[in-house]
């Protein structure tokens, strides 16, 4: 038995961690590594598990009405916004699926990748470790039988239905990964929100679609944080085309994602503790600790903007393209100015709503504020005041997230298939 005590880990004594890697001798070297990730032998659900006889084998309307409950099921540890995760869940669902592009195929929701790092640590992600904890009981109690994959993208459908909404169905058979992905390239930055990957006259590299690391697409604030609707503009066509979405599909997205919930800034988000992967043992796998207040709740820091997009934030209706139309959207700067992101033509502050209104008044960032220039939103705008018109095209919107590169539709698992993917 060896005596060197680097050898072991309780020693005290330096370990291996810090020592010269074989790549760092031989940079040039193939890396063959990726080519034994996800290996079967150390698949946790067995080499015989079929994931399609499993997830057919549930009582779908069941889970569904389990997901459901944990929309209005507000927990003292993360509160719910104006009693609803509503916003959250799609916030999840769409930060999932928001990474596929084009270029290589590689990214989005069909794997359940968000669970490790990277992505479970990226700015752009924050808190929504707490909206994979909140569905943690519904993954105990159907345990094989639902994957993550599947589960966070169902929950996303699940949260815009119990607003109101009716999506176009849903399809299952994302089967999960057990370990972090070594195989996609997400830039070649060592800093979060870095932006190298731009060259010339602000031209993004292949295959990435973000535009900044650590961002699943735009900066809400506008390029570097610049406030410039019409730089955002063309930040927003080149990612989400390199999302493969049209123009009219990235407004659908854009405002149906906007019409509910609420962005979080009671306070800078530099105020925040460490990522979940940064963080210390007794987070017990959550990260971004806020010290401001109780932390959580009035003190939630996410993005470090604070405002809301219609006065019912807790309903899906076509109210934020009546307050687009309405309103200049001047962009909002929290730290700033928290109540400055909606101004009405006429000065009146805040937007008219048969319920009392809600503090602050409906906002708009930079990149929703873009969207009344584009020019597919003069179909948007004809149908603003008919709620069936901008519903129909959110749901072609949602059917494209969550199934951008999934195949052709007998590849889909359980009775709300589509019948048109």
């Amino acid at each position: 038995m060896s005596d060197d005590a680097s050898a072991c880990p309780f020693s005290g004594a330096n370990t291996t961690k810090g020592s010269t890697a074989t790549e760092d001798w031989w940079p040039e070297q193939l890396d063959l590594r990726i080519l034994h990730q996800h290996d079967r032998k150390s698949n946790p659900m067995g080499e015989d598990f079929d994931y399609a006889q499993a997830f057919n084998s549930l009582d779908y309307e069941a889970l569904k009405a389990d997901i459901a409950a944990v929309m209005t099921d507000s927990q003292d540890w993360w509160p719910a916004d104006f009693g609803h995760y509503g916003g959250l869940m799609i916030r999840l669902t769409w930060h999932a699926a928001g990474t596929y592009r084009v270029g290589d195929g590689r990214g989005g929701g069909g794997t359940g990748a968000q669970r490790f790092a990277p992505l479970n640590s990226w700015p752009d992600n924050a808190n929504l470790d707490r909206a994979r904890r909140l569905l943690w009981p519904v993954k105990q109690k159907y345990g094989r039988a639902i994957s993550w994959a599947d589960l966070l993208i169902l929950a996303g459908n699940v949260a815009l239905e119990s607003m109101g909404f009716k999506t176009f169905g849903f399809g299952g058979g994302r089967e999960d990964i057990w370990a972090p992905e070594e195989d996609i390239y997400w830039g070649a930055e060592r800093e979060w929100l870095a932006d190298e990957r731009y060259s010339g006259d602000r031209e993004l590299e292949t295959p990435l679609g973000a535009v900044q690391m650590g961002l699943i697409y735009v900066n809400p604030e506008g390029p570097n944080a610049n406030p410039d609707p019409v730089a955002a503009g063309r930040d927003i066509r080149e990612t989400f085309g390199r999302m493969a979405m049209n123009d009219e599909e990235t407004v659908a997205l854009i405002a149906g994602g906007h019409t509910v919930g609420k962005t979080h800034g009671a306070a800078p988000d530099t105020d925040v503790g460490p990522e979940p992967e940064g963080a210390s043992l007794e987070e017990q796998g959550l990260g971004w600790k806020n010290p401001h207040g109780s932390g959580m709740g009035n003190d939630t820091i996410t993005s470090g903007l604070e405002g809301i997009w219609t006065s019912t934030p807790n309903q899906w209706n076509n109210d934020f393209f009546k307050h687009l139309f309405e309103f200049d959207g001047n962009c909002s700067k929290a730290r700033q100015a928290p109540t400055n992101g909606a101004e009405r033509r006429s000065g009146e502050t805040g937007a008219r709503s048969a319920r009392p209104r809600l503090s602050p008044p409906p906002t708009f960032l930079t990149t929703t504020s873009r969207c009344a220039s584009i020019r597919s939103m003069r179909k948007s705008r004809g149908d603003s005041s008919r709620t069936h018109g901008v519903r129909g095209c959110v749901r072609s919107g949602v059917v494209q997230v969550a199934a951008p590169r999934y195949g052709a539709q007998r590849r889909y698992l359980g009775p709300e298939v589509p019948e048109r993917i």
